[in-house]
């Protein structure tokens, strides 16, 4: 299978809609994104759940992650929506589990549910929401998914956890998608999270450079062979920074000081230069064993990048 592409869409987390000072005008920008990443084939869009900006928490807009899943899926026909992931910490997964099934009918049967155990303290303590640790957080995942699944599966959903529960709980509509609606999980654990992923993940987000990726999916395959789980079953994604020009001279000119110190080694492995440049490095992101990677665009409100990019790499 040739390697998809997915886009990840300007939502304000990382200052990318500061410049658009009117929010209604902010999200119509946003729906032009994802608009024109379906119109020229890019196969997924996805959303990240913050509500802070970063590097620092300002007053500069971010729009919240899963209604604005819902309000895209709506202004779309074609190309998957998803998340990048939903924190677990902040919604109960009972929640989330009735929520994405609603969406996935909002969208015909276009939704990916990407989750995670979360990392933003910041967040968490401003919002009210205690900060586990680690391995708790981690814990409290593992029967999110559980209860996850059981709420897309059984009829009267029951669970009883540590930290959740259900009592007979009715998920009517369930969702178009069949089994149940494709469930990704972030994160690149090795001793967990990707053991997660090998029981209950029908897709993964690992790494960000071709090598990490394919020590992580090494791993995630190890985990597969010890559950008898079939690896090739798990889609494998991957993200990366994507900025596309004539030269690498002319992508470097156009990282501003602060971004390049923040990308620091990972210059050199993600998609920022010439096009012969980011054809020999989504190359090496196929080889590590990458089947879709989803891009955040530099200037990811320029819809000539997006397109600029489809006409290169995206066969039609």
């Amino acid at each position: 299978m040739a390697l998809q592409f997915g886009v990840l869409i300007p939502q304000g987390w990382t200052m990318d809609l500061a410049p658009i000072h009117d929010p209604v005008e902010a999200y119509e920008t946003m729906t032009r994104v994802v608009q024109t990443a379906e119109e020229v084939g890019f196969a997924s869009a996805w959303l990240v759940d913050h509500f802070h900006t970063i590097p620092s928490p300002s007053q500069e807009v971010t729009f919240e992650c899963w209604t604005s899943t819902a309000a895209l899926a709506r202004s779309t026909r074609t190309i998957r929506i998803g998340q990048m992931v939903t924190c677990n910490g902040y919604r109960h997964p009972a929640l989330l589990a009735k929520m994405a099934s609603t969406v996935d009918i909002l969208s015909h049967g276009r939704l990916t549910f990407g989750i995670g155990a979360g990392w933003y303290e910041h967040e968490y303590r401003a919002y009210g929401y205690e900060y586990l640790d680690a391995p708790t957080r981690l814990r409290s995942l593992r029967e999110a998914l559980q209860m996850i699944l059981t709420m897309w599966t059984q009829e009267e959903a029951v669970f009883e956890g540590t930290y959740y529960q259900l009592r007979k709980a009715i998920n009517q509509p369930k969702g178009v998608q069949k089994p149940h609606i494709p469930l990704l999980i972030g994160g690149s654990g090795e001793q967990v999270t990707l053991k997660l992923v090998a029981q209950y993940a029908d897709a993964c987000n690992v790494g960000s450079d071709p090598a990490t990726v394919k020590q992580k999916l090494s791993v995630l395959k190890q985990h597969c062979e010890r559950m008898g789980r079939n690896y090739e079953k798990i889609h494998r994604t991957s993200s990366t920074i994507c900025l596309l020009a004539d030269s690498d001279e002319q992508a470097l000119e156009q990282l501003s000081a602060d971004r390049k110190a923040r990308l620091g080694n990972a210059v050199q492995t993600a998609l920022i230069g010439s096009p012969e440049t980011v054809r020999e490095r989504l190359a090496a992101y196929e080889a590590a064993g990458v089947q879709e990677l989803v891009l955040r665009f530099v200037d990811g409100t320029n819809l000539e990048a997006l397109r600029r990019f489809a006409r290169a790499f995206i066969a039609k």
